[in-house]
C-alpha cells in the first residue's frame, strides 16, 4: 500500500541535512536539519534542536552538537515569539533574544530559523555581504516579520535572494476567517492563496503567501517552496500533525574564507 506521500507524488527523502537550492554565491553557506539524525526519542526523533518543547536537554544539546558539527560558526538560536523583531545574529550568541529574525554581515556567526510548520525563510544579496533567517508563521507573515528582515539587511531588494525552507503545505494548512481576514486587509489580491472549504475555514498557501509579501517589498528572487512538513512525515517535525513534537532549524552564515 502507498503512503499519503506516495500517493500526492512527494518524494520522501531520509537525509539528515538538507540544503537550499538557489543561486547564491559561493560564500553563502546553508543547513537545513530533517528530523533525522540525531539522540532524541518519541515523539521527539530524532534530531529535535528545540530547547522549549519537553524535550530531554541533554539529547536537545547533543542534538545541537550534531548541527554545529556541519557548521564552521556558532549557530544563533532565537527565543521565538511569532513578533516581527529582527536582531544581529552576533547579539543573540551572546543571550537568548526575544525575536523571530537575525541578519548578519559580520560571518561570525549563522542565523538560525527554527520550525514545525512555520515558514523558515533564508536570505543573503548577491554579492555575498549579507545574510538573514526568518520564521514565519501566519502570524509573522501578517505582522511583517519579512518585511522588517528585507530591510534590516540594507541593501536594494533587488539585490536580494530569498529562499522557502521546509513549512505546512497548501493541501494541509487549514485556517479560519481570521487568517484569511489579517491577509487581505493588507494585500488585494491575496484571495489566491486561499481556498474556501466552507464553514469559514480555507486552505492556505503560506508558500504563496510569503511570495506576495516578498514581491510587494521588491524581492524577485525566491526560491524553494516545496515541501509539505504534514505529509512528509519520515522528515520533518510537524505540530499540525503530532502535537507534541521536536523542531527542525534552517541556517545561513557567510563563509568569509570561500
Amino acid at each position: 500500500m502507498k503512503t499519503l506521500s506516495e500517493t500526492l507524488g512527494i518524494k520522501v527523502q531520509h537525509k539528515t541535512f538538507l540544503t537550499a537550492s538557489w543561486p547564491a554565491p559561493a560564500n553563502v553557506k546553508t543547513l537545513i536539519t530533517t528530523r533525522n539524525g540525531g539522540v532524541s526519542e518519541k515523539p521527539f526523533h530524532s534530531l529535535n534542536v528545540g530547547t522549549h518543547v519537553g524535550d530531554n536537554p541533554e539529547y536537545v544539546a547533543r542534538n545541537r552538537e550534531i548541527v554545529q558539527s556541519q557548521i564552521d560558526l556558532p549557530v544563533a538560536y532565537l527565543n521565538q515569539i511569532h513578533s516581527d523583531i529582527v536582531v544581529n545574529a552576533t547579539d543573540a550568541l551572546l543571550t537568548l533574544t526575544d525575536a523571530d529574525a537575525s541578519v548578519d554581515t559580520t560571518g561570525q556567526a549563522a542565523c538560525a530559523s527554527m520550525t514545525a510548520d512555520c515558514l523558515p525563510v533564508l536570505f543573503c544579496d548577491k554579492a555575498g555581504t549579507v545574510v538573514a533567517a526568518a520564521h514565519a508563521g501566519w502570524r509573522g507573515l501578517a505582522g511583517g516579520v519579512l518585511q522588517n528582515t528585507v530591510r534590516a539587511m540594507q541593501v536594494e531588494p533587488l539585490e536580494i535572494m530569498a529562499y522557502l525552507g521546509p513549512a505546512i503545505g497548501p493541501e494541509a494548512f487549514e485556517v479560519g476567517q481570521e487568517v484569511f481576514d489579517a491577509f487581505t486587509a493588507q494585500i488585494s489580491s491575496v484571495d489566491s492563496a486561499f481556498e474556501a472549504i466552507g464553514g469559514g475555514k480555507y486552505l492556505a498557501d503560506m508558500y504563496a503567501l510569503a511570495q506576495m509579501v516578498l514581491q510587494r517589498e521588491g524581492v524577485t528572487m525566491i526560491y524553494g517552496g516545496r515541501h509539505c512538513t504534514v505529509l512528509e512525515r519520515d522528515s520533518f517535525f510537524s505540530y499540525r500533525r503530532d502535537g507534541q513534537t521536536g523542531r527542525m532549524a534552517s541556517v545561513i552564515w557567510l563563509d568569509n574564507d570561500a
